[in-house]
């Protein structure tokens, strides 16, 4: 796997995941939101540490550097 996220990127998918499962632990949101919210959360966390998007790879888009 090529990754296809710049660092910028990967600590905003980080940090958004972070507080999106701090608001779902606190219960700020809850039942099927919440949910729904906490598994986003977890694929924006597992995917900033990996610098790795499928749907980055899906569409063709890529946020990372290109070194020459």
């Amino acid at each position: 796997m090529r990754k296809n996220l710049g660092k910028i990127d990967a600590i905003i998918r980080i940090i958004l995941g972070v507080v999106l499962a701090y608001l779902f632990y606190n219960n700020f949101i809850s039942d099927t939101l919440g949910i729904v919210l906490l598994s986003v959360s977890g694929v924006l966390v597992i995917t900033g540490f990996m610098g790795w998007c499928p749907l980055y790879k899906l569409f063709g888009i890529t946020s990372c550097k290109v070194k020459n």
